[in-house]
C-alpha cells in the first residue's frame, strides 16, 4: 500500500492550514481509516429509548459492520454481530422490531435475543464436543451509554466511552437535559446516500462560512414566514475544540426552537404554555443553564462520524463511507419525553423542513459536497485551504478551528502512515 507521506499542511508559524484533496481521493487512506479510525475509535450506535422494551432492536450499519442493538428479555442491552456463528449469513434481516429470537434462514440456526444459541436442527449429528454456548452470537468488543446515548467500539483495549468523549460530554448533558422525563427518538429514519467523501459531511456539518450563501432561500422563507424571533439575553458566537476530534459551534440564532423559546411562528397561543416550560427549566437547572439550552444553539460534532445538530430541532445523524467517494447516512429526531403535541409538530416540521433528505438545507448541501468531490477529481493535486481564523484569540461559527481539530486527530490516528507537511518541512530543515 502507498499513501502519501504528507495530506496535512499545519504550519501554526504562518497561520496556514491545508488538505491535500488526495485525502478524499485514495481508496488506500480509506482502508487506512477503516483499520485505524473506524475499528479503534467509538461509534455512534443509538439511543436507549430505541429499544426501551425486552425484545426490541434496530439493526445498524456501521460501515462494513451491521449491528443488531437490541434489549434481550433480561432487559440487558447488547450489540450483536449480524452473522451466524454456524457459516456467517446474516440473523437479523429486518430493520427494527421485537423479537424472542432470531433465526438464520440459511440452516435455521436460532438465537435468542441475549445472543445465546437456543435452536440447531439436526443438533444430535454433533459430538460432545459441540458448544452451544461458544457459538452465541458475538457482540462488539465493548458497548457502552453516556446520557442514553450508545456507542460500540471494536478495539478491546480502548479508553472508557466517557473519557473518549472529553468535552463533548458538556454539549451531551445539555440535550439531555431539556427534559427531566428524558430524551427520545422520534419513529422514522432519514436514510440516503450522497456522492462524496464522509469526512466532507464531517466539514459540512459544523460549517458556518457557507450557511447564508448556500441556503439562501431557507432564510428568505423563514423571513417571510415569520419564523423569527429576537434572540433573549444577549448572543452566542463561538467555536470550539472539545478534546480527541470533536468539536462544536455555538451560537445565537433568530430561527425559533420549539422549547422554552417562544417565536411569532409558534402562535400566540403557545406562548403561555412555552413560557412556562422555561419557569420549569430555571426551576430544574437554574437560569443560566435554562437559558443556554432554550436559547442558544449549537452543532456538535463526534469524532469520527456522529453529529448532533441541537437546533431549531435536534437531529441526530451518522454517517459511514461505502467508497472514496461515497457515503451512507442516516439521522433521527431526537426529542423531550412528554412533550406536548403541538411544540412535538413543530420539532418534527423543523426536522423535515430544514435537514431532511427533501428539505431546505440538506439538498443544498448535498449538491455543494458532490460538486467538491466532483471538482477534486478535476483537480486532484491540489490543496483545501481551511486556514479562516488560525490567528483568532476566540474562533467563531465562521471560522474554522473547529475543522482543524477533526483533521488534527485524523492526522495523528493515520500515523506514521500520515504526517503533516509542516512537520516534513521541519525534519527536513533539522
Amino acid at each position: 500500500m502507498s499513501l502519501r507521506s504528507s495530506y496535512l499542511d499545519d504550519d501554526s508559524e504562518r497561520g496556514l492550514f491545508r488538505v491535500q484533496r488526495g485525502a478524499f481521493l485514495d481508496p488506500d487512506v480509506l482502508v487506512e481509516e477503516r483499520a485505524r479510525i473506524f475499528e479503534r475509535c467509538w461509534l455512534y450506535l443509538g439511543h436507549e429509548s430505541e429499544v426501551a422494551e425486552p425484545g426490541a432492536f434496530r439493526m445498524r450499519e456501521l460501515g462494513t459492520r451491521k449491528i443488531v442493538f437490541v434489549r434481550g428479555k433480561d432487559r440487558v442491552v447488547r450489540a450483536l454481530l449480524n452473522s451466524c456463528t454456524h457459516r456467517g449469513a446474516e440473523v437479523c434481516r429486518e430493520r427494527a422490531g421485537n423479537a424472542n429470537s432470531f433465526q438464520c434462514f440459511y440452516h435455521g440456526w436460532t438465537f435468542g435475543n441475549d445472543g445465546r444459541l437456543i435452536g440447531v436442527p439436526g443438533d444430535d449429528a454433533y459430538t460432545p464436543a459441540f458448544s452451544r454456548e461458544q457459538l452465541r452470537l458475538h457482540e462488539a468488543p465493548r458497548l457502552e451509554a453516556y446520557r442514553g446515548f450508545y456507542f460500540v467500539c471494536f478495539d478491546a483495549n480502548a479508553v472508557s466511552l466517557a473519557t473518549y468523549l472529553a468535552g463533548a460530554t458538556e454539549y451531551l448533558d445539555l440535550v439531555a437535559d431539556q427534559s427531566e422525563l428524558g430524551m427520545e427518538i422520534v419513529g422514522g429514519t432519514q436514510s440516503y446516500a450522497i456522492n462524496a467523501n464522509w469526512k466532507l459531511l464531517v466539514e459540512n456539518s459544523y460549517d458556518g462560512y457557507h450557511g447564508l450563501i448556500t441556503h439562501a432561500r431557507y432564510f428568505k422563507y423563514l423571513a417571510g414566514s415569520g419564523a423569527v424571533g429576537t434572540p433573549i439575553g444577549g448572543t452566542v458566537n463561538c467555536a470550539r475544540e472539545l478534546g480527541n476530534g470533536h468539536a462544536v459551534v455555538e451560537y445565537t440564532a433568530q430561527w425559533g426552537r420549539p422549547i422554552a423559546h417562544w417565536v411569532p411562528s409558534f402562535g400566540e397561543a403557545m406562548a403561555p404554555e412555552i413560557r412556562e416550560i422555561r419557569a420549569q427549566l430555571e426551576r430544574r437547572l437554574g437560569p443560566e443553564r435554562a437559558h443556554r439550552i432554550a436559547t442558544t444553539s449549537r452543532n456538535l460534532g463526534v469524532f469520527p462520524n456522529l453529529v448532533i445538530n441541537d437546533i431549531m430541532a435536534i437531529t441526530v445523524r451518522t454517517f459511514h463511507p461505502l467508497a472514496p467517494g461515497r457515503m451512507n447516512v442516516e439521522a433521527w429526531s431526537l426529542a423531550p419525553r412528554g412533550e406536548a403535541s403541538e411544540h412535538r409538530r413543530h420539532r418534527l416540521e423543523n426536522f423535515l423542513t430544514f435537514l431532511g433528505p427533501g428539505g431546505f438545507a440538506t439538498p443544498d448541501d448535498i449538491e455543494g459536497l458532490e460538486s467538491c468531490q466532483r471538482g477534486y477529481a478535476t483537480a486532484p493535486d491540489a490543496w483545501n485551504d481551511i486556514s479562516r481564523e488560525t490567528a483568532a484569540s476566540a474562533p467563531t461559527v465562521t471560522g474554522e478551528a473547529q475543522m482543524r481539530a477533526f483533521w488534527r486527530r485524523w492526522q495523528e490516528l493515520l500515523a506514521p502512515k500520515v504526517t503533516s507537511l509542516a512537520e516534513a518541512r521541519r525534519a527536513a530543515a533539522r
